[in-house]
């Protein structure tokens, strides 16, 4: 009986049900369905708000160290927060390859959106190539067979045409991120509360790290299957 005024308790303090405490035993009382349901909804939208802000402290605070912290030897983090800096950060290590970027996504990014910053990345990437930068794509087929007709039309028509781009697709796909000339990695971190968005992107310059990253995939790439957008 005391686990189930455990639970009347609970759902009590959720707004789920009123009591009328003057009674003996007390009394309980459901509030109505579409009443109910909105406080449901409310709550889990507070609570991802403030999943939301417990993310954006993180993020700022690791910023703060990284901003503050000495390099050492060739290590050095830096990270960025929001969609225009995440984009600003992305396009920035995007122009300083040399000699290959590997992109590596399991979901949709701002790099597939049709706006402005998706028709940048494509424009730094159709720069990499021009300039001879070998860009490998690698995706889940799932993804593939969601994206828009037009942003396939768009990376068929900028990107294709160059020997240096290529696609391939995998089950065996985690994460979202880049890796500049085997040397530097950017990894993506979702919003979660906007879907196709960025949260943050944290860069490690860190040649240990990144020739490990390379390594896991390269073993993907190799199972993977070839894919014309």
């Amino acid at each position: 009986m005391g686990r189930i005024y455990d639970v009347l308790n609970s759902l009590e303090t959720q707004n789920l049900v009123r009591s009328q405490a003057a009674s003996r035993p007390k009394k309980y009382v459901a509030v109505e369905p579409e009443t109910a349901l909105d406080r449901l909804l409310e709550d889990k939208k507070q609570e991802l708000e403030e999943q939301a802000n417990q993310y954006e402290e993180i993020v700022d605070s690791l910023a703060e160290d990284l901003e503050a912290a000495e390099p050492i030897g060739e290590t050095f983090w830096t990270a960025a927060v929001g969609p225009e800096e995440t984009a600003e950060l992305l396009i920035e290590r995007l122009t300083a390859a040399d000699d290959r970027i590997v992109i590596v996504t399991s979901q949709f990014s701002q790099q597939f959106d049709l706006d402005e910053i998706g028709d940048r990345s494509v424009a730094t990437l159709k720069d990499a190539l021009d300039r001879g930068v070998e860009v490998k794509l690698l995706m889940p087929p799932e993804m593939v067979e969601a994206l828009p007709d037009s942003v396939g039309e768009r990376y068929r028509e900028l990107l294709q045409p160059h020997d240096g781009f290529e696609v391939r697709t995998s089950e065996d796909v985690i994460g979202t991120f880049e890796t500049i000339d085997d040397t530097e990695v950017c990894i993506e971190v979702p919003h979660p509360l906007r879907e196709n968005e960025t949260f943050a992107v944290i860069d490690f310059k860190d040649p240990e790290f990144a020739a490990t990253v390379t390594a896991e995939f390269e073993a993907r790439w190799a199972d993977a299957d070839p894919l014309e957008l």
